[in-house]
């Protein structure tokens, strides 16, 4: 992977680490209607005033259907998810449970896609659940019922990421990526707009969570869909998913840098363990090649 690549690979791992910190801070002030909404729909109209500035035609009428299913299914649900989890469990620990992503991406794939799941597949899947079993049941964070409600949150947003992947590569390869990330965000900044009226925050924002708020969704969204597809086109989505792998480590970083969280053994067994299954799963061996009629990758995201 050429250098400059590379260096966008972990800038994309630690802003995505770092969305994290940032739904931890604005979560229990703002609350995660608020906090998803606000994030998808400045993200997503930082999005459009950029498209329109270029030229950038988002072609609504052809594909507003299919931005809309992305928008539900690929930010809006898993933005809310894991903005819940940030009121009840460490960042740390949310950025860990994302690993499973890819994982259930590839699942999804061997049931509609006719892709094999093969023991290899297998064993990672196995892997991935035993590592959740370590982070969640072994923990110390993790004893009480919003705290397992959280981690419930976490794998629930993973799924939506496995199910949004299956449905880009069967209904949405023939739209340009670009505008798969800015029309599913601001479509979906659009349907939260009545949710956000109807549960507001408890007080009306500071300018300082307001100017938070702004660079989360211009950072950990926008420039980073920016970042993620100029990858997916330049390496390709296997390589570009190892972004998953790469989170944990920026994640536990940033806890522990900016949030003062606790670093455990068993986090850290349990990130390597779901990291280790992931790679099973989600990245064949080399010198593999799909079987014909196999359905090619997609810029599938994955990814908070």
């Amino acid at each position: 992977m050429p250098f400059i690549d590379l260096a966008a690979l972990l800038a994309l791992a630690a802003i995505w680490g770092g969305s994290f910190i940032f739904m931890r801070f604005l979560s229990p002030i703002l609350g995660p209607v608020t906090t998803t909404g606000a994030r998808v729909l400045i993200a997503g109209l930082a999005l459009w005033a950029l498209y329109a500035a270029t030229g950038f035609k988002l072609q609504w009428r052809r594909n507003w259907k299919r931005y809309l299913v992305l928008g539900v299914l690929n930010s809006g649900l898993p933005f809310l998810l894991y903005s819940f989890a940030a009121l009840h469990i460490p960042a740390s620990l949310s950025v860990v449970l994302n690993s499973l992503a890819p994982m259930f991406g590839a699942v999804f794939s061997a049931v509609w896609l006719a892709e094999r799941l093969t023991l290899r597949k297998l064993a990672g899947l196995a892997l991935g659940i035993m590592g959740v079993a370590l982070v969640s049941s072994l923990d110390r964070v993790s004893s009480s019922p919003l705290a397992l409600a959280g981690i419930a949150a976490c794998v629930l947003a993973t799924i939506c990421y496995g199910l949004s992947a299956v449905y880009i590569r069967k209904r949405a390869m023939d739209v340009e990526a670009r505008a798969l990330a800015g029309g599913s965000q601001l479509l979906a900044g659009v349907l939260f707009l009545p949710l956000a009226a109807a549960l507001p925050p408890r007080a009306v924002p500071s300018v300082q969570v307001i100017a938070v708020t702004v660079a989360f969704a211009v950072l950990c969204s926008a420039v980073a869909y920016l970042l993620y597809y100029r990858l997916v086109a330049r390496v390709g989505p296997t390589r570009t998913l190892t972004v998953t792998l790469l989170m944990p480590a920026f994640g536990m970083l940033w806890g522990l840098l900016i949030l003062g969280e606790r670093i455990t053994w068993m986090r850290v067994l349990g990130a390597a363990v779901i990291v280790a299954g992931t790679y099973l799963v989600a990245f064949p061996p080399r010198g593999f090649r799909p079987a014909p009629g196999a359905a090619p990758g997609g810029p599938a995201r994955g990814s908070p």
